[in-house]
């Protein structure tokens, strides 16, 4: 792996710490203003939404445009929309809906950073080494999305919201100048003019034709629902006096960085559990410790219980995303990885914005319990959809 994925890998680690600042600060922020259930759960809702909006125009344009450039301007996006919410705040013209806008952007940003970041990973990475290098990609993007991003959210909520927005703000631009580093072309050749609308409609078909990507696709979305849904309301069980398990912002900042510890260490043994247990059996070990992250809020409040089940959790989901990540780089030519990395994401992960609007419907008809409960038996429903991912026909995917 050479010097342009060291530069991407910098910049990557950045451009996550940014984004886990942010994503932790605004519910931390807007339960100051409410408590409301379904309100608060909007905040996801509006951060997920343009996976299922604009998922598929994002990976048409990745494969139309320098990829590079695309991760850059998306950046510049995200750091301008994040300048304007902190002046905002600090005059205080800031409200629920303004963080909703806000949200609801900084996601289509994401959208196009996301496709354009795990497309251009084969460009400078060989094919043969693609394992090692989504390994150390997942290890810093996780530990800095997920490890260093809530604790650094908790203190700059403390120290209040307009530090808490202007800090992951400077961290994108500083991500942005380390990429521009990068050197070299990441436009995909094209033969002949097409309309946006064909693009989209090649991805799809290959994506729905590979009956594997198209399998693991439905599961992980079946998975993501479970986990938004109680991730959108794991604030309100968690963070106040008059709250399940009682803790401080501070604390629930932490809380959140237990799963980051699990994900380092699985990104880094990654390579060795794969090696050991095989492609399928590695993520059927991989969902099986991600339920973990929902079911644990559901048995106990001890938050000890619940720290060292989310790293659990974390070490089993880091090892499916380099098999499944993987699986889509290796199978899928690069002049269509944009648009099936975007139409995978479509299924996988644009059901987290219908995840998170349903655990705030759910916990304000039912109770913030019964959300972990219901959505437990969701990821496990998904966790028997893997019968069909065998081990043989990964191998055969992969070798082919």
């Amino acid at each position: 792996m050479g010097t342009g994925f060291w530069r991407l890998w910098t910049s990557s680690g950045l451009s996550n710490l940014a984004d886990g600042t942010f994503k932790v600060a605004l519910p931390l922020v807007a339960i100051q203003t409410t408590r409301e259930p379904t309100l608060i759960a909007g905040l996801v809702f509006a951060l997920t939404l343009p996976w299922l909006v604009f998922a598929l125009p994002a990976g048409a344009l990745t494969d139309r445009l320098d990829r590079r450039r695309t991760m850059l301007r998306a950046n510049a996006a995200r750091a301008a929309l994040l300048a304007l919410l902190a002046a905002a705040v600090a005059s205080g013209w800031a409200n629920i809906w303004l963080l909703y806008a806000i949200a609801f952007a900084a996601g289509i940003a994401e959208t196009l950073y996301d496709t354009s970041a795990q497309s251009l990973v084969p460009q400078l990475v060989d094919r043969d080494r693609l394992p090692r290098a989504n390994a150390r990609l997942f290890a810093v993007e996780l530990t800095a999305n997920e490890f260093a991003g809530p604790p650094v959210a908790g203190l700059l909520v403390a120290a209040g919201a307009v530090a808490a927005f202007t800090a992951p703000a400077a961290l994108w631009l500083v991500a942005l100048v380390a990429l521009w580093s990068v050197r070299g072309a990441f436009k995909i050749h094209r033969e002949h003019r097409t309309t946006l609308r064909a693009d989209i409609a090649e991805g799809l078909r290959f994506l729905l034709r590979h009956r594997l990507l198209r399998s693991l696709a439905v599961v992980v979305g079946l998975f993501n629902t479970a986990n938004t849904a109680s991730g959108a309301v794991l604030v309100l069980h968690a963070v106040g006096p008059a709250s399940a398990m009682g803790l401080s912002a501070q604390l629930f900042g932490l809380l959140l960085t237990t799963p980051a510890v699990g994900s380092l260490v699985g990104s880094l043994a990654a390579e060795r559990v794969i090696a050991k247990l095989g492609r399928s059996r590695s993520l059927v070990v991989g969902f099986v410790a991600g339920t973990l992250l929902v079911a644990a809020p559901a048995v106990t409040t001890d938050p000890y219980v619940v720290a060292a089940a989310f790293a659990v959790a974390g070490g089993g989901i880091a090892v499916l995303n380099v098999v499944a990540v993987t699986l889509r780089q290796r199978v899928t030519p690069d002049r269509l990885l944009g648009r099936v990395n975007s139409a995978y994401r479509l299924v996988a992960w644009g059901t987290m914005p219908l995840g998170a609007a349903l655990g705030g419907v759910l916990a304000q008809a039912f109770g913030l319990r019964a959300v972990f409960v219901i959505m437990t038996a969701v990821a496990l429903v998904a966790l028997l959809g893997l019968t069909a991912a065998t081990e043989r026909k990964i191998e055969q995917a992969m070798a082919g």
